[in-house]
């Protein structure tokens, strides 16, 4: 379920915002690898800073925890794509 989620989201046919974008990327992260691992990336790498950030936000989470989420906000970004 979970990977089909991931595949369809490639599959919308509006690109979600940046903060959707951000969201599922952390949920995604912590779904598959659990808490962030990864130091903080430098000042200068902003886009890296922000996944970093969104990603970091969810440290504690239970992996089948955001795994049910992301499966739920696919599924809500699915019914605005609509």
């Amino acid at each position: 379920q979970f990977q089909t989620a991931a595949d369809e989201v490639q599959q919308l046919k509006n690109k979600p915002s940046s903060d959707d974008l951000l969201k599922l990327y952390g949920l995604f992260k912590q779904a598959t690898v659990g808490d962030c691992n990864t130091s903080k990336p430098g000042v200068f790498d902003l886009k890296g800073k922000y996944k970093w950030e969104a990603w970091n936000a969810l440290v504690g989470k239970s992996q089948e925890e955001a795994e049910q989420e992301y499966i739920a906000f696919v599924e809500e970004l699915k019914a605005k794509d609509a």
